[in-house]
């Protein structure tokens, strides 16, 4: 089963406030130099990574020099503030070092449930990850109060590997992964070294959540391992204070806890288009468009749709019918029913004349669309 991170090209690193800080008095730099010589090796063997980093609160309370974290969402948010700023000064200072380029992305769970704001952060994410960019993700403490209330930034590294389609979800813990029982009570604990993400009897194995700086557990691991695999992605769970950790799980070497989906991403992502969304709108299609969707795979071009029916926005699931009402496919629209109006007919070179901007060159992209036939 490890073979698979082996294998695996798109990783989503996430780091914890419990591992990011030296006792609670601000960066432990050694430590991030450590990561940062691994993700750089990644990057040079080939694989994309997005980084999930806590920390900007923990950070921001040792600038401010508070002698504890604060509760005031106010001045929590204060906090994350100023430690994003030297949050990411450290990243990028380290990663420069191996000529590696970096760029901030703060997100809110706000921003992943909207479809077009989540199509926006998929579209920066992958192009970013295409021009060889270490995207540096963080829940956006300044303005949103639900990961300082009661969220995690496992969660939002699951909705990442979720968004970009990654292989591998890693989630560095100070804990070597899930014990069968809780090692600080049970000395005779074992740790378990694999198991299904979607297995219910295993959330209860993991305990409450909790630390004086992080706010997330074993519990919300396992959550967001559970959410993952609906996109049919592998978690691991391991120490991230073990030397060489994400280059000897990249080399298959049994750290930590692997927990595993059944659906391999792209077949899970196809289910949930097909089976849990409802048609906003529907596209007809000539018999050119309708043969190339059955025989190549490939993306819904504008110049092959002849009408548009129903009122939808970006990112809305949208049907695609022959000219005789068949249903021929369904997907996630890159344009609103007004533009698609515009647009029907036209080669991907007219849309900035068209619309007045230049957006993506299909109306619907292969990766976010089913044929039915």
């Amino acid at each position: 089963m490890r073979e698979r991170l082996r294998v695996a090209k798109r990783w989503v690193v996430k780091v914890g406030s419990s591992l990011l800080t030296a006792d609670g008095k601000g960066l432990d730099h050694a430590i991030i130099t450590q990561w940062t010589e691994q993700i750089a090796a990644l990057l040079n063997d080939g694989r994309e990574v997005v980084l999930v980093s806590s920390g900007s609160i923990a950070e921001g309370v040792a600038r401010l020099k508070l002698a504890e974290r604060p509760t005031r969402v106010d001045q929590l948010q204060a906090a994350a503030a100023v430690g994003q700023m030297g949050l990411i000064r450290a990243y990028e200072s380290q990663f420069e070092a191996y000529g590696k380029l970096t760029a901030q992305i703060l997100l809110t769970h706000d921003d992943l449930a909207d479809r077009r704001r989540y199509l926006n952060a998929r579209g920066t994410l992958s192009t970013l990850l295409t021009h060889g960019v270490l995207p540096i993700v963080n829940e956006n403490d300044t303005v949103t109060t639900d990961e300082i209330r009661l969220g995690d930034n496992d969660t939002l590294g699951a909705q990442v590997a979720n968004l970009i389609d990654a292989d591998v979800l890693v989630l560095l813990t100070d804990q070597q992964g899930l014990f069968n029982k809780d090692p600080r009570s049970h000395p005779d604990a074992q740790l378990l070294e694999r198991a299904n993400a979607s297995d219910k009897h295993i959330l209860a194995l993991a305990g409450p959540a909790g630390s004086t700086l992080g706010s997330g557990g074993m519990r919300t691991k396992i959550l967001a391992a559970e959410r993952a695999a609906q996109n049919g992605t592998t978690t691991v769970i391991a120490h991230g204070r073990e030397p060489n950790v994400l280059l000897r799980l990249r080399d298959g070497e049994p750290l930590g806890t692997m927990l595993t989906s059944d659906q391999k991403p792209l077949d899970a992502r196809k289910r949930w288009l097909a089976n849990h969304l409802r048609a906003k709108g529907t596209l007809i299609l000539d018999d050119g468009a309708c043969n190339v969707l059955l025989t190549r795979g490939s993306s819904l071009l504008a110049a092959g749709v002849t009408r548009c029916s129903g009122e939808y926005s970006r990112g809305e699931l949208v049907a695609c019918t022959d000219k005789q009402g068949k249903l021929i496919a369904r997907g996630l629209t890159n344009y609103s029913s007004d533009d698609t109006r515009k647009l029907l007919g036209s080669s991907s070179e007219k849309f900035e004349q068209l619309l007045g901007y230049t957006g993506e060159p299909e109306l619907m992209h292969r990766d976010n669309m089913i044929v039915l036939q």
